[in-house]
């Protein structure tokens, strides 16, 4: 039997402890506050930071939240600081995130809007999405039945839905220099 990629048989996913490690030898603090009220849902948001002298500088987050199903983790906002040496922060909060719904949630899949503030950057989500192994799922638009998703969302755009082992491949096959894991 062949494989598109040679490494997938052999290179099992990294752990969010092993993500932790990769990023103390990055000089990176990557960590995750998760919460639970009332044991229903988990809120999420993953950070990674870098010291500067006594204080951490925030380099990027990821916010979301996940329900209790294969089908519950939902994604919502990602920001990454623009500048030296910040290529692999976006992957490394990719693989943070999904290594964590892995270990800690029933997900096995991912849900995602790319949203639609302009046609230019709707278009650059969309492809950056796919690349990370995001498929379109439907488009939620100005009609009544999208009135809820909309708020839910906080705009119009492409819903769009991956598997969470995927994305944490290609995540980490994007952050690289993982060669212990």
């Amino acid at each position: 039997m062949s494989s598109s990629s040679p490494e997938a048989p052999t290179c099992p996913n990294p752990s969010l402890e092993q993500l932790e490690q990769e990023a103390r030898t990055r000089g990176l603090l990557l960590r995750l506050q998760v919460s639970r009220p009332a044991g229903l849902a988990w809120g999420l948001r993953v950070g990674v930071a870098r010291r500067d002298g006594e204080r951490l500088l925030l380099l990027g987050e990821l916010k979301g939240w996940a329900l209790p199903s294969a089908r519950g983790l939902r994604l919502d906002t990602m920001r990454v600081q623009a500048g030296d040496d910040t290529a692999a922060l976006g992957p490394l909060i990719w693989a943070a995130t999904f290594a964590w719904a892995l270990e800690a949630t029933p997900c096995l899949q991912a849900t995602i809007l790319a949203i639609r503030d302009s046609d230019a950057q709707h278009r650059r989500l969309v492809r950056y999405f796919r690349g990370l192994g995001f498929a379109p799922l439907r488009e939620l638009a100005a009609g009544p039945a999208d009135l809820a998703p909309r708020l839910l969302w906080g705009g119009s755009g492409l819903l769009m839905r991956a598997d969470c082992a995927e994305v944490l491949r290609r995540s980490v096959r994007r952050l690289g220099g993982l060669d212990g894991l």
